[in-house]
């Protein structure tokens, strides 16, 4: 009898390591479980007045906080270590599984486009590009797509879209910027400067809309201030515009695209009309002519270059 009572003794308290348990066990709570009833003191209770209530306890906190940070590390000593005064070095960019024509350190680069360097993102010309201003966006690390953008590369692609604004606004332009994450391995966010002289920016916006509507491309326009990490999902393919007012454009590709359907729209006769320009490889300039180019961009946008400010 007494060996049976151990038995179930140990079996009582057979635990397992929390390392080896899910995150839902941990933080699962027992049947019958009741609201704290200390939320609110008896005074603030009898006077009814309106307080803010306190943040939801999270159901983590039954047994142990999951996202309470963790006490200093001891070291093999059994000390306390102390957190070190340097701040933590930044993480490298992530790299190209294979060549890259847009990853910056890579040889496929053609440096002599390139016309900006940032911290996490660079500016170059366009290659065969709709004007002589055509200007691209790129991460400096490897990254597919806006919506696979980390928090700081996102806060310097917004600045160089706000200083290009004011960059094109100051010579009659406004620009339109559109992304194809589609049979595309590096992201590109093109810049397009149309002048003012040509057309408005609702008659940029009717332009993609009705040759959308002829291609059976279903373009929604989704709220302005919107983030697409909102709508589309990392390795989701998709097509983007935005607008100089802020307002965007959106297509869920779900099959096939066109992939010059950015070029195009903006090439028609309804805003710059180069139709003959809406395909890139059809507007090949020699290396030393793309050199010329290079510079006077560099010497043009120098004023409003905000990377001289670091």
């Amino acid at each position: 009898m007494k060996r049976e009572y151990t038995r179930k003794y140990l079996y009582a308290f057979s635990i397992i390591p929390m390392k080896l348990m899910d995150a839902a066990e941990l933080v699962k709570q027992p049947p019958d479980v009741t609201e704290n009833p200390y939320r609110k003191s008896g005074k603030e209770a009898s006077v009814g007045k309106q307080i803010p209530a306190p943040e939801e306890e999270s159901a983590c906190q039954y047994f142990f906080d999951l996202n309470e940070k963790q006490g200093r590390k001891r070291s093999s000593s059994g000390r306390e270590s102390k957190s070190s005064p340097h701040p933590k070095q930044p993480r490298k960019p992530p790299q190209p599984p294979g060549p890259c024509w847009f990853c910056l350190a890579s040889p496929e680069v053609e440096k002599h486009l390139v016309v900006n360097i940032g911290t996490h993102c660079y500016l170059a010309l366009a290659k065969g590009g709709l004007s002589d201003d055509h200007v691209l966006i790129l991460p400096i690390g490897h990254y597919q797509s806006v919506v696979e953008l980390s928090a700081e590369v996102v806060e310097e692609v917004e600045k160089y879209k706000a200083t290009l604004r004011r960059f094109f606004k100051s010579r009659g332009k406004c620009c339109v910027l559109f992304e194809r994450n589609f049979k595309s391995h590096h992201l590109q966010l093109q810049v397009v400067p149309v002048p003012l002289s040509r057309c408005t920016t609702d008659d940029i916006k009717d332009a993609f809309i009705t040759q959308a509507q002829e291609q059976q491309i279903e373009l929604l326009e989704i709220p302005e201030h919107s983030d697409i990490k909102q709508i589309a999902q990392p390795g989701a393919a998709y097509f983007y515009v935005e607008l100089d007012t802020g307002e965007k454009l959106f297509h869920r590709i779900k099959k096939n695209f066109p992939l010059q359907f950015g070029r195009e729209v903006l090439a028609s006769e309804a805003i710059l009309n180069i139709p003959d320009k809406s395909d890139w490889r059809q507007c090949q300039s020699s290396k030393e002519e793309e050199e010329t180019l290079a510079h006077r961009f560099r010497k043009d946008f120098e004023p409003f270059d905000f990377t001289l400010d670091d």
